[in-house]
């Protein structure tokens, strides 16, 4: 009886410790780097919540701006839409920010479909990198506008945002290449600095409107006079489309 009982526990074993076949093998690898994944992310988002509590704490006694006399600049900026559209919405965003970037990938698909690309939106992007928290930001605004240099904009705005983890100077002509760029261009335009003033113009702008975080939206009604909006509303964080629909719609609605 002992001997009926040990030879199934020993093909068990045996069962057990074989190799998996291939299909299995690769089922669990690409499993084990989802997970992976998902906790860098996780890791990422900690990291992200406990250096903004730090910002924000140190700008606690900024002032908030009286949304009633408000404006924002826009010439000059990288935009998507019609430049005649009745309501143009700017954000100013960080590429290094995880709430940006799941902003960028959740949520602005669904304005482009249901504003941008109807001709009810004009939307403007500014920077606002955080360096005390984000130092590859400002390199990434950077590479941004010397991609638009070759026409490439936004194409390098939304790679950018998906490859968060890889922003490095170094980093940016092999972006560059990816795009069909020449990375040597993009290169050469980072080291010269050519849109650092811009950048910095941008951070100063967000400042006045008292900005705290990353990404935050301002709406207002197109004025092609003077490129700037006068704000109308005020979003902050990666909210869900339902709350820019509602903004976005209320702008619309009412009187020019």
């Amino acid at each position: 009886m002992r001997t009926l009982v040990i030879i199934p526990l020993v093909l068990l074993t045996l069962a057990l410790s074989a190799e998996p076949c291939a299909s299995q093998s690769d089922d669990l690898k690409a499993l084990r780097q989802e997970i992976e994944a998902l906790r860098e992310e996780q890791r990422a988002i900690r990291k992200e919540i406990r250096d903004l509590s730090n910002f924000l704490r140190e700008r606690a006694g900024a002032p908030t701006r009286d949304l009633r006399d408000l404006t924002i600049g826009v010439g000059g900026a990288p935009f998507r839409g019609k430049p005649n559209a009745p309501v143009t919405l700017v954000e100013f965003s960080d590429y290094q920010c995880p709430f940006c970037a799941r902003y960028a990938r959740e949520t602005f698909p669904q304005i482009q479909r249901d504003f941008i690309d109807t001709g009810k939106l004009k939307y403007v992007f500014r920077d606002f990198p955080i360096e005390s928290i984000h130092p590859d930001a400002f390199n990434a605004a950077a590479t941004a506008r010397c991609a638009g240099a070759q026409g490439k904009y936004w194409d390098m705005h939304d790679r950018l945002f998906a490859n968060q983890a890889a922003l490095s100077p170094a980093q940016a002509p092999l972006h560059a290449q990816a795009l069909g760029l020449d990375p040597q261009l993009v290169r050469r335009c980072l080291d010269s600095g050519n849109h650092t003033a811009e950048i910095r113009r941008d951070i100063e702008d967000g400042l006045k409107a008292g900005l705290r975080s990353t990404p935050t939206f301002f709406l207002g009604a197109t004025d092609a006079g003077d490129g700037s909006i006068k704000v109308l509303r005020m979003l902050v964080g990666a909210q869900p489309y339902a709350r820019f629909k509602d903004a976005i719609e209320s702008l619309l609605a009412s009187p020019k």
